[in-house]
C-alpha cells in the first residue's frame, strides 16, 4: 500500500494515560497477516461519552453504543471498547445484533466488566455478516495482554483503507497539575460531516462527569469532525468516543484550557483523516466569511468542498475559479454575485462579482501546485464565518473504491 503523500513522517509518541490499557491481535475477519481487532480497558470510575453517525442505516454496534450511553450509565465499574476492522456489521439484521451480544458477553466473561459498560465498533464492508467467532476466540488473549503502552498497535488494528495510523496528544497544566489527552482515529473514505464519519477514540486522565463530557464532546465535534469531508458520503458505522479516567484528580468541568486542548487533539485527528483521504494528493482548507450566519458559511464551504468539479480541478492543479462560483451559487445559502470575492492563498482571484483586475492565472496556478491549498470566499453579506477541510479527487479514489470488496 502506498502511503499518502500528505501523511506525517511517523506515528507520534503518545503519552500513557493512567487507567487505560490496550491490546490488539489478528482475528482474520477479512485481512490476512495483520492486526484487525483491538481491546481497550478503562479503570473504574471512567466517564464515557460518544457521538455517532446520524445515518438511517447505522450499524448494530452503533445502535448498541447509543442505547448504552443513553441509559443510566454508572461510572463506578470498569469499562471496555472492542473494535474490529474488515467488516462493519452493518445492514446485517438480527444477525448483527447477535454478533454484538456475543462479543460483549465474551468480553464481560474475560474481564469481569459489566456488559452495560462494554462498547463495540466495526468498520469495513457493509452487508456481510460479521464472523464474530473469529473475534471472540481472541478475546481471552487480548484481555491477558492488556498494556498501557499498546496504543500504536491499537491504532493500526482499526485501519481499513487507511494508509497510515493516526494519533495525537496534548498536555495542559490546570491548577498546577498536568492533564493528559491522547487519541487515535481511522478514516480514509466514506467521509462526510454528519458527526464524525470514522472511528475515533480519545482518552484523558481528566476528571469530568459523563453529562458534562457528553455536552463538551458534542460541541467540539461540530467544530472539528463535522467540518471535514472526503467524498460527501456518510458511513453507517461512525463512532467518536471519549473516556475520562479521572486519574489526574483534576476536575476540568469548567476548564477553558482543557476544552482548548481537547479541541486541538480532535482537530488534529480530523485533519489527519482528510490527509489520508483515498487517493488524496492535496489538503484543502475552505474558509468562508461574510455570510448571513455561521451556518450559512459552513453550508457554502461544504458545497465547495464536496463539489467533484472543484475537487478534480484541484487535483489537476487548475485554478478554475468559475467552479467556486458555481458551488457558491448551488449551495442554497444567501449570496450576491456582485459582492462575492474569491482568493487562492494570498492571490485575489475575483472581487465585486468579476475577475480581479490584478489577477494573474500564473499566480493562481502556482498556489494550486502546493500540497496545502487555501480557498477563501467572502460573501459580503454579513458576519457569518466558517471553515471546512477536504482533499482533492483523483484517479486513486476510483481505483481504491472500484475493487474495495475484491
Amino acid at each position: 500500500m502506498t502511503i499518502s503523500p500528505l501523511a506525517p513522517d511517523a506515528f507520534p509518541t503518545l503519552p500513557e494515560i493512567d487507567g487505560v490499557r490496550f491490546a490488539s491481535g489478528a482475528a482474520g475477519v477479512k485481512y490476512k497477516n495483520r492486526k484487525d481487532v483491538m481491546l481497550v480497558e478503562f479503570t473504574a470510575g471512567t466517564s464515557v461519552a460518544g457521538v455517532f453517525t446520524r445515518s438511517a442505516t447505522r450499524s448494530a454496534p452503533v445502535l448498541d453504543c447509543q442505547s448504552k450511553l443513553g441509559g443510566s450509565l454508572s461510572s463506578t465499574d470498569r469499562a471496555a471498547i472492542l473494535v474490529n476492522s474488515g467488516n462493519s456489521n452493518a445492514f446485517t439484521g438480527s444477525a448483527g445484533e447477535k454478533s454484538v451480544a456475543a462479543i460483549c458477553e465474551t468480553v464481560a466473561n474475560a474481564t469481569g466488566i459489566p456488559k452495560s459498560r462494554i462498547f463495540t465498533a466495526s468498520t469495513g464492508v457493509i452487508g456481510e455478516r460479521l464472523p464474530h467467532d473469529k473475534i471472540t476466540t481472541k478475546v481471552a488473549d487480548l484481555a491477558a495482554s492488556l498494556s498501557p503502552a499498546g496504543i500504536e498497535d491499537a491504532a493500526n488494528a482499526i485501519m481499513t483503507t487507511d494508509t497510515f495510523a493516526k494519533g495525537s496528544s496534548a498536555e495542559v497544566l490546570i491548577e498546577g497539575k498536568t492533564v493528559k489527552i491522547t487519541g487515535i482515529a481511522k478514516g480514509s473514505g466514506m467521509i462526510a460531516p454528519d458527526m464524525a464519519t470514522m472511528l475515533v477514540y480519545i482518552f484523558t486522565d481528566a476528571k469530568i462527569e459523563q453529562p458534562a463530557l457528553q455536552a463538551l464532546l458534542g460541541a467540539l465535534t461540530d467544530q472539528t469532525f463535522n467540518c471535514i469531508t472526503v467524498d460527501s458520503d456518510t458511513s453507517t458505522s461512525d463512532s467518536l468516543m471519549v473516556a475520562a479516567t479521572g486519574a489526574s484528580g483534576v476536575d476540568v468541568t469548567d476548564s477553558a484550557g482543557f476544552t482548548q486542548a481537547l479541541h486541538g487533539v480532535m482537530l488534529d485527528l480530523a485533519h489527519q483523516v482528510v490527509r489520508d483521504g483515498e487517493g488524496a494528493t492535496k489538503f484543502v482548507e475552505v474558509k468562508v466569511t461574510g455570510a448571513a450566519s455561521d451556518a450559512e458559511a459552513r453550508r457554502v464551504g461544504l458545497s465547495i468542498a464536496n463539489s467533484p468539479l472543484v475537487k478534480t480541478a484541484i487535483a489537476g492543479e487548475d485554478p478554475n475559479w468559475g467552479r467556486i462560483v458555481m458551488a457558491v451559487g448551488k449551495s442554497g445559502a444567501q449570496a450576491d454575485r456582485d459582492r462575492l470575492s474569491i482568493k487562492f492563498g494570498d492571490v485575489m482571484v475575483a472581487e465585486n462579482g468579476w475577475v480581479s483586475p490584478n489577477y494573474s492565472e500564473a499566480a493562481g496556478a502556482d498556489h494550486m501546485k502546493q500540497q496545502n491549498i487555501l480557498i477563501t470566499v467572502d460573501l459580503g453579506i454579513g458576519g457569518g464565518m466558517g471553515t471546512v477541510w477536504t482533499c482533492d479527487l483523483t484517479h486513486g479514489y476510483i481505483t481504491i473504491n472500484a475493487d474495495y470488496r475484491s
